[in-house]
């Protein structure tokens, strides 16, 4: 299984592999630049927190549950250039200090909301998901573009 997004040792370990990160980091596969990596990650706690507003209807929401969901917060980590969301799309120039500071924020703010906050937590996409879930939501995200860059 993975870290826990909630655990202390967790976000000590992802912040400094972000801390690694320099604005002439250079991706060992993908598209995107370190500040636009950075902004897309940004993208889901946007979204966690409501900050973009999504909706989907029924339908779209059990597509979504049925053939997305597994592998988002389950068990395997992500491959190499796969398929993202058109929302998490970053294509525009980033500012990496600012994106930066932002996905610090945010994970000290996941990891001090605690797993509480989380169990039963509706999620946008996939409806009621347990702290498991969206622990390894977040650590799966951010690990496979945290070694994208090589960090």
């Amino acid at each position: 299984m993975f870290p826990s997004i909630f655990a202390p040792q967790t976000i000590t370990d992802l912040l400094a592999r972000i801390d690694k990160l320099t604005p002439a980091t250079q991706p060992l596969w993908g598209k995107m630049d370190v500040a636009q990596m950075l902004a897309h990650n940004n993208v889901g706690f946007d979204l966690t927190y409501g900050k973009i507003p999504v909706s989907y209807n029924w339908l779209q929401r059990l597509l979504l549950k049925l053939f997305v969901k597994d592998t988002v917060v389950g068990k395997t980590p992500y491959k190499k250039n796969g398929r993202t969301a058109p929302v998490f799309i970053v294509a525009d120039e980033r500012d990496f200090a600012a994106e930066k500071e932002t996905l610090i924020a945010n994970l000290n703010r996941v990891h001090n909301d605690g797993a509480e906050a989380f169990e039963g937590r509706e999620s946008p996409s996939f409806g009621k998901m347990t702290a498991q879930e969206w622990s390894n939501q977040v650590w799966k995200h951010l690990d496979h573009h945290l070694r994208q860059f090589g960090v």
